[in-house]
């Protein structure tokens, strides 16, 4: 039985929303399963984060043929809008999804596995914003479309009727739970499940690019584009960076707008989270560090002229320190005692490299310099600007130490 369903007759929802759905030749009621949730699971690449696949909560149907699941079951159609004003820019998608693979998981429920990769299009939950300078995160609605009946082990054949729009699912993402400083800035963070040896953990402060702050005139302030849009903080959560650091916390300040709007106003703020997880968690004190791309590089560098005997290592990624006046004037930088491992690319096209990460490199005493050529990463090429990549993998390195290893030595 040959069944076409055009997109107008196909069920539709949106978040908490459900349509109904009667498949041809498919009229008793026995045969129809009224309502399935599904879930949309996503993973941050170094481009951002992507939705991947689609679960849908099928467990209680009863136990499904495989052999009645193929691609073509099931069609996904997504949308993505912008929450906030655009102008005259186009931002988000509206088109098909590949469905790659289409599987049972474990609990019975089955998993739709979508086309995706670095810079495809219709697949990010994220979309820059130009006139704002901002990633937000956007507005997602999938449309499942449901294109021949499953047939359960029994033999009976099921359509279901409807679907229901659940939550987006990164779990590398969740692991950090939310949270507001006493000053109103907004953080999240990561606390270790891996046993320590020693009773009290290190403490990594990521500080993000400019993209990924708020935008409060347009009432943006999400504490989540800091950890989608790139992997500069799950890095640091990865099981062989906690194994490094024998488990440590990752915390993520969010800027009200960007670190070099006024880092010297915003250092304390962040000073003051750093202080609240240090009162709240088990963390080692003499083991601080702090690290940043871009803006944030400009920020862990400014932290370390601001609070000088507060972190036991900085890393700035293709941070700025040039400017007219300097962002972190000469006298500032050479007066640094924090140790300091610099990361930059040669052919950044955004923030200079021999203006600011040669410059300070060559000014800060005793610190450390990556330079790459460029970013490359499993084969993608990726702008110059993007050198957190690298350390996000643990990849600079000097006379055989990594990055991640040289700061777990360092202490206070």
């Amino acid at each position: 039985m040959a069944m076409l369903i055009s997109r107008r007759t196909a069920l539709g929802v949106g978040a908490g929303a459900a349509a109904g759905l009667a498949l041809p030749g498919v009229a008793h009621a026995d045969n129809q399963a009224q309502s399935v949730r599904f879930v949309l699971n996503a993973v941050t690449l170094d481009g951002g984060e992507q939705v991947t696949s689609v679960t849908l909560d099928t467990s209680r149907l009863g136990p499904i043929d495989p052999a009645s699941l193929t691609t073509g079951t099931f069609s996904v159609h997504a949308k993505a809008t912008s929450p906030v004003a655009t102008g005259s820019q186009v931002v988000g998608y509206d088109l098909d999804r590949t469905v790659t693979a289409a599987q049972l998981d474990r609990r019975g429920n089955i998993v739709l596995s979508l086309r995706f990769a670095e810079f495809q299009p219709g697949g990010g939950t994220l979309g820059f914003i130009g006139r704002i300078g901002r990633n937000v995160q956007l507005d997602l609605v999938y449309t499942i479309t449901q294109n021949a009946p499953l047939t359960l082990r029994g033999g009976r054949p099921v359509t279901i009727s409807r679907f229901v729009q659940g939550r987006l699912s990164n779990p590398e993402v969740d692991a950090f739970s939310y949270h507001v400083s006493g000053s109103g800035m907004k953080y999240r963070l990561y606390s270790p499940t891996r046993s320590a040896r020693h009773g009290k953990r290190p403490l990594i402060v990521w500080l993000h690019g400019g993209g990924e702050g708020a935008s409060l005139p347009d009432n943006y302030y999400d504490n989540e584009t800091t950890l989608r849009a790139n992997r500069g903080a799950l890095g640091f959560v990865t099981r062989e960076a906690q194994r490094i650091f024998d488990g440590a916390y990752v915390v993520a300040p969010q800027s009200t707008s960007f670190w070099l709007q006024d880092g010297p106003r915003f250092a304390p703020l962040i000073q003051e989270i750093i202080g609240e997880v240090v009162r709240r968690r088990a963390v080692d004190p003499d083991r601080i560090y702090v690290t940043g791309c871009s803006n944030g590089g400009y920020m862990s560098m400014k932290m370390t002229t601001v609070y000088p005997t507060a972190f036991a290592a900085s890393v700035p990624i293709c941070g700025v320190v040039a400017g007219n006046p300097p962002m972190i004037p000469d006298a500032e930088l050479t007066a640094i005692s924090t140790p300091t491992w610099l990361v930059t690319s040669a052919d950044d096209t955004t923030v200079n490299p021999q203006t600011n990460t040669v410059h300070a490199h060559d000014l800060i005493p005793g610190s450390l310099m990556s330079l790459y050529d460029n970013v490359v990463w499993n084969g993608v090429q990726f702008p110059g600007h993007w050198s957190w990549i690298y350390v996000a993998r643990n990849d600079p390195s000097i006379d055989g130490t990594h990055i991640w290893q040289w700061m777990a030595q360092q202490r206070r």
